[in-house]
């Protein structure tokens, strides 16, 4: 999971050249913001008793204003070549692997959330016994806790609506009318009618782009998605369990891009 925005990253937004080898020059940079703010993160964190809320509050929004102008360049690039988008070149391979239409299941949110409590949890379990919590998220409250599960159940039934139209929206490739033109395409080459061939390209150019408009449609309703459930569950936790989440999201998110490339790097080694 993927700091205000310098004013070099608005640079790559706004250029006018929007391929994929640019957005992977903006997800580099995005890359370094990310780890920069990480840094921020694991000291306010360490500072804790000596750092007031509202600062505390003033570098979250900053973290999430970050993820939102990383989703905004994503669908402003997607509106662009969303393939490019939905088959990233700019992550490893194993990162690939685990994708879902474009990027991280919106469920998985929940799952790092409860991974980072209770691990939190169990390391302050002593001090908890003794009514001495430390305010992170081993320390979620009933109310939370509540809200968090009505969440996660919304976000599971809208994941899988998502999940359901990107299925139904593949199936399509097999309809009637693909099976059809591909078919009388294929008669045309096979009859060496080459004429004929260029009269279908028109349909055939019609028929992919249709395909392309309606992956455009679900990578954008799910990167819409993904950002949303992120900035709901940052608005149910207070500033220093946000902070605490941020940091186990760039954790986790640095250290799986970082270990995929050394994997892709070690493949493409000469054996």
């Amino acid at each position: 999971m993927s700091v205000l925005p310098s004013s070099g990253s608005a640079t790559y937004m706004d250029s006018g050249n929007q391929n994929p080898d640019t957005f992977n020059n903006f997800f580099e940079r995005w890359l370094v913001e990310q780890n920069q703010h990480l840094r921020e993160l694991v000291a306010a964190s360490r500072q804790q008793s000596s750092v007031d809320e509202q600062s505390l509050r003033c570098l979250v929004q900053r973290v999430l204003d970050h993820y939102e102008h990383y989703y905004k360049a994503k669908a402003k690039w997607g509106k662009q070549d969303v393939l490019a988008m939905l088959s990233p070149s700019w992550i490893s391979k194993f990162e690939d692997a685990f994708l879902w239409i474009g990027g991280w299941r919106p469920s998985i949110a929940f799952h790092l959330l409860y991974s980072k409590s209770g691990m939190q949890l169990e390391d302050q379990l002593d001090e908890l016994i003794r009514g001495m919590g430390r305010g992170d998220l081993g320390d979620l409250s009933p109310t939370q806790l509540s809200r968090i599960n009505e969440l996660q159940t919304k976000t599971i039934r809208e994941e899988k609506e998502i999940s359901e139209k990107m299925a139904k929206h593949q199936e399509s490739a097999a309809d009637s009318s693909m099976v059809e033109l591909s078919h009388l395409v294929s008669e045309m080459m096979r009859k060496g009618d080459g004429d004929g061939v260029d009269v279908e390209k028109d349909k055939v150019e019609s028929a992919m782009e249709s395909k392309e408009e309606g992956l455009k449609e679900i990578f954008l309703r799910a990167d819409d998605l993904r950002f949303r459930t992120l900035k709901t569950v940052i608005h149910i936790l207070n500033p220093i369990q946000s902070v605490h989440f941020f940091i186990a999201a760039a954790e986790l998110h640095l250290r799986i891009h970082e270990w995929g490339k050394r994997i892709d790097h070690k493949h493409h080694q000469p054996s």
